[in-house]
């Protein structure tokens, strides 16, 4: 599976065992190259001016190559070099001779003479260390990352890293690492990436698959791995032409109570942007006027004088929780129980599951719990544990498939690896955006595809939907609403 996540000495390991096969360690680095600067060349709208700050290994050799296609597309490049030109080793030394004639070299930012720089976009690329740190930064490499760091926060630079922000190694995140706000890895994902604590100084996390060392990557079914287009795409094939809407589920969602009616219409209207072939909105009585004037005309508004009523209906996948109230403990409790089909339970329904989660040992269909941290607190013990360590303790316990929220969403299973979502923004961190994934990971359910995969395949989608909604809001302006809008953008990007 593309996306696999190893340790820095395996990387180094499969690199020496290429190599040692013929492979070039210049075409590779050509490669990673060309695949940074696409990156870039996709997120940034038009060009400006790159500062990237280099070292003498071959971190910077891929970040002098991506800079030439950068200056190929319209961008001033300037060289922030760690060492003098003579002390880089033998490959990045070539690379800066042949591409970087065009190229300003700048002793420190302060000499990057950025008052000219007004109404251009400013980027940074970190091809400092990469994989190459050992025993933490020293004095020189922390005062250029101090650097890096007063940079982005003096003049609102994006920064890029090149595989690894510097200062970020498999033992641990350095005070004074690099704050990146995307990271491109290289060939594979490193375990440093996904260590809890990273998550601020990472980013987004971008893969640039590299065929020669890729399929040389590890055959065990059970390593963690990112979720990106690559091993997400198969999950939805394009449609038959003779598709029907019963071909995509009919999906039950259970959500809003009084003074939370706009939870379950977010709610109802994600799963209809992702995918649904019919929708049916379950409330009470006492808010069935109000929602459903809100509610998108696509949707089918019930009013329900007792939840257990759901279980009568004919149903593929409920989603249940968003704003639902815990004044009917018995109603969810029973309905998450004996539901025979796939299951989203979130918010206040994992309330009540936290006062009898043993019940996730008689339901009668697969279950996908989406918890927030504190969620996950009142459902299972948590202090002192990582991310990892509790999604793999709570689904060893139980049946169940469990989607962790946070800046790195993780979704786990039983006998299933670990899975470390790549997209989002902290435009999510608002009210309403659970309930949004809720409505999401209910569709996908309902269209046949497994709840580990209904979760994992969910994440990713919202969170991209959330980084193109970027477009046109800003990361504290954004809205739930913002993702739904863009979720059929994400579905484009996901088979693009």
């Amino acid at each position: 599976m593309t996306g696999v996540i190893l340790s820095s000495s395996e990387v180094r390991q499969i690199e020496n065992a290429a190599f040692a096969d013929g492979v070039e360690n210049e075409a590779l680095m050509d490669l990673a190259g060309a695949g940074i600067a696409s990156h870039i060349l996709r997120e940034e709208a038009w060009p400006g001016v790159c500062i990237v700050y280099l070292g003498k290994g071959n971190n910077g050799g891929d970040a002098i190559v991506a800079a030439s296609h950068l200056e190929k597309a319209g961008w001033e490049i300037r060289l922030r070099m760690l060492v003098d030109e003579g002390s880089l080793n033998p490959l990045p030394k070539k690379k800066l001779h042949s591409l970087a004639a065009e190229f300003t070299r700048v002793a420190n930012h302060e000499k990057c003479a950025l008052e000219p720089l007004t109404g251009l976009p400013l980027i940074v690329l970190d091809g400092l260390l990469g994989i190459g740190l050992h025993g933490g930064l020293n004095a020189e490499v922390r005062k250029v990352t101090r650097e890096i760091n007063e940079l982005r926060s003096a003049t609102a630079a994006r920064v890029y890293a090149v595989d690894l922000p510097t200062g970020l190694a498999d033992e641990g995140v350095d005070p004074d690492t690099v704050v990146a706000d995307s990271t491109v890895t290289i060939g594979f994902a490193k375990e440093a990436l996904i260590q809890d604590g990273a998550a601020n100084y990472v980013g987004r996390i971008s893969l640039v698959e590299l065929d020669d060392l890729t399929r040389r990557a590890p055959g065990d079914p059970g390593r963690a791995f990112i979720s990106l287009p690559s091993n997400l795409c198969s999950l939805v094939p394009r449609r038959n032409f003779d598709s029907h809407k019963g071909n995509y589920g009919r999906i039950g969602i259970v959500a809003g109570s009084r003074g939370f009616a706009g939870a379950g219409v977010l709610c109802a209207e994600a799963c209809a942007r992702s995918g649904a072939g019919l929708i049916y909105a379950f409330v009470p009585e006492d808010i069935y006027e109000i929602v459903a004037t809100k509610m998108p005309p696509e949707i089918m508004v019930k009013p329900v004088p007792d939840l257990r009523t759901v279980l009568d209906q004919r149903l593929d996948a409920v989603g249940i929780g968003p704003g639902i109230g815990i004044e009917s403990p018995g109603a969810v409790l029973e309905l998450i129980s004996r539901f025979g089909g796939p299951m989203v339970v979130d918010a206040d329904a994992l309330s009540l599951l936290a006062e009898k989660p043993t019940l996730l040992h008689e339901c009668a269909g697969p279950r996908l719990l989406t918890p927030h941290p504190g969620e996950m607190a009142r459902l299972w013990p948590v202090k002192g544990k990582s991310r990892s360590q509790i999604v793999r303790e709570f689904t060893s316990e139980y049946p169940v498939s469990l989607l962790l929220k946070g800046a790195r969403t993780l979704v786990g299973a039983r006998n299933m690896p670990l899975a470390y979502n790549s997209s989002g923004t902290p435009g999510q961190a608002t009210g309403g955006s659970g309930d949004v994934l809720t409505g999401a990971c209910a569709a996908l359910l309902g269209r046949g595809i497994s709840a580990y995969d209904a979760g994992r395949l969910g994440a990713w989608l919202c969170g991209k939907a959330s980084e193109l909604a970027l477009d046109e809001e800003s990361e504290d302006s954004m809205l739930p609403s913002d993702t739904i809008k863009h979720l059929g953008q994400a579905f484009r990007a996901l088979a693009g």
